[in-house]
């Protein structure tokens, strides 16, 4: 696709288990994620990409379950408990879908698992990609991308884990994503990112 800048491979723990928690913008995504995480890692996506014996067959040698995102899939978290339970690394796009140069607004499947597993959690931030719209039509794209990977961190509770509590820690993890990126990409989050920098300031 290009050249490929990636910062912070240090940070991704060599073992165990991990969920990773990327931004997503364009179908080059996974390729890139590949490149920049330096361990194998398993990922979610959306059944109708299953169709077919080919596409079927390729989507699970490189690790790919399917999900059902009408309704809560029991099926698909059971898989991914068992994967964590594996020491697997999980890639999670919490926006669910495509959000091309700007952060969406997150879905809190990802924080639900953290808090449920108390596993570690990896924000990585991509740019470049929104420029691939189409990675099969135009196979050569000479785009710079980048990869920014941020240091682990776990999500701790007190108390039972409710609606507010999910949304919190939803929060978390998306800022944690847009702090990582250029103010432009930040989107939904970059007031989030830019109150958080003050109090930040104010507690120095």
């Amino acid at each position: 696709f290009g050249s490929i800048e990636v910062e912070g491979r240090e940070n991704v723990p060599r073992s165990g288990p991990l969920l990773i928690a990327s931004n997503h913008q364009s179908l080059a995504d996974p390729a890139v994620l590949i490149y920049a995480i330096d361990r194998p890692m398993w990922w979610m996506a959306k059944r109708s990409l299953f169709k077919g014996w080919f596409a079927s067959w390729f989507l699970r040698q490189v690790h790919v379950f399917g999900v059902n995102r009408e309704k809560q899939d029991l099926a698909a978290l059971a898989h991914t408990q068992r994967l964590l339970d594996e020491g697997r690394a999980l890639l999670i796009f919490p926006e669910g879908t495509r959000h091309p140069g700007s952060l969406g607004k997150g879905h809190d499947g990802i924080a639900y698992m953290a808090l449920r597993t108390g596993v570690p959690v990896i924000a990585v931030a991509i740019t470049g990609t929104e420029l691939i719209p189409h990675i099969w039509r135009t196979p050569i794209h000479f785009q710079k991308l980048k990869a920014v990977i941020g240091e682990p961190f776990t999500l701790t509770q007190s108390g039972r884990v409710d609606r507010k509590m999910l949304v919190e820690m939803t929060d978390r993890i998306m800022r944690s994503i847009a702090e990582l990126l250029p103010p432009e990409y930040r989107g939904a989050y970059a007031d989030d990112v830019d109150e958080s920098r003050r109090r930040a300031c104010e507690s120095a």
